[in-house]
């Protein structure tokens, strides 16, 4: 009997992905992923908003392959809270072909952030994505960046357009390099120059050290798989306009999908849309997740 069951609504990755047609270029990171457990190893938190399915470092590992990348950048995923050793196991097992971005609580120990960076976290992750989590008040964070600054790490945003208005004086004031999950998640219903996309690329303008990743396509979509044309305009401003800071990542295993699972290796295939040219592919896939996590 398993320690946690899924809930009934959960849907499962896709254990059959279809095998992407572009090959991405030696070297490729993919720079978002997650491990779910599996449960009766790493339990699940308490304070969890769902409870998945497992997805574990082998079934990551292998997919990994299949797809042509050589590196993984693993996020901690909300169901396991700041219990970050199931994000650590992978690393342990990596062989140096992998790095992670944890969750902490601003009383984590500098002995514990030092084995954390040995293992090859970078990066701790701030997620302010109400239905997921409860966020702190900013005092909290401040607190943490304080810790892990010495250590050379980011941190990750993970925001919806109105946090960034709410947020705004808080983001721009943490001096700390920073990376923004799924370009802030822009609503795609709306035209390439609403005034919430316009706030976000006005952040990379006005911020050096901020990157982010042009990922998630199928959560952001209206018009859907194979292509998520609607996400593509935004996509492409991004990685044209910076980039040297844009980076790229499959979401695996995809928590929270609520009506259908994405193919992985669709989502390699939608890359070539928003990176156009070779050289773009090459920056957005290997030299800047590179940089900013094995350099």
């Amino acid at each position: 009997m398993p320690a946690f069951t899924k809930d009934a609504t959960w849907l499962d990755w896709d254990a059959n992905p279809t095998r992407p047609t572009f090959k991405v270029p030696a070297g490729a990171v993919d720079a978002h992923c997650h491990v779910f457990g599996p449960g009766d190893e790493f339990p699940f938190a308490p304070e969890r908003k769902y409870t998945p399915c497992d997805a574990s470092r082998e079934q990551l590992f292998a997919l990994r392959s299949f797809l042509g990348f050589e590196k993984s950048v693993v996020v901690q995923a909300t169901c396991h809270g700041a219990d970050n050793s199931a994000l650590l196991d992978v690393l342990a097992h990596s062989g140096d072909t992998a790095r992670g971005v944890v969750t902490l609580t601003s009383d984590v120990s500098d002995y514990e952030l030092a084995r954390m960076h040995e293992l090859g976290v970078r990066g701790v992750r701030f997620n302010y994505v109400k239905r997921l989590v409860d966020p702190k008040p900013d005092e909290y964070y401040r607190a943490i960046i304080e810790k892990i600054r010495p250590l050379g790490w980011h941190v990750v945003l993970y925001f919806e357009p109105a946090d960034l208005v709410e947020k705004w004086d808080f983001f721009t004031s943490l001096n700390i390099p920073i990376a923004i999950d799924h370009m802030g998640r822009p609503d795609v219903s709306k035209p390439l120059d609403n005034a919430e996309f316009a706030l976000m690329l006005r952040f990379l303008r006005e911020t050096p050290d901020v990157w982010t990743k042009v990922s998630c396509p199928d959560r952001l979509s209206l018009s859907g798989s194979p292509y998520y044309a609607d996400v593509v305009p935004f996509a492409r401003t991004v990685v044209e306009e910076f980039p040297d800071r844009v980076i790229w990542g499959s979401d695996w295993p995809h928590p929270n999908m609520k009506k259908e699972m994405p193919d992985d290796g669709i989502l390699v295939d939608y890359v070539p849309s928003i990176a156009t040219t070779s050289t773009l592919q090459h920056k957005l896939l290997v030299t800047n997740p590179n940089t900013l996590y094995w350099s």
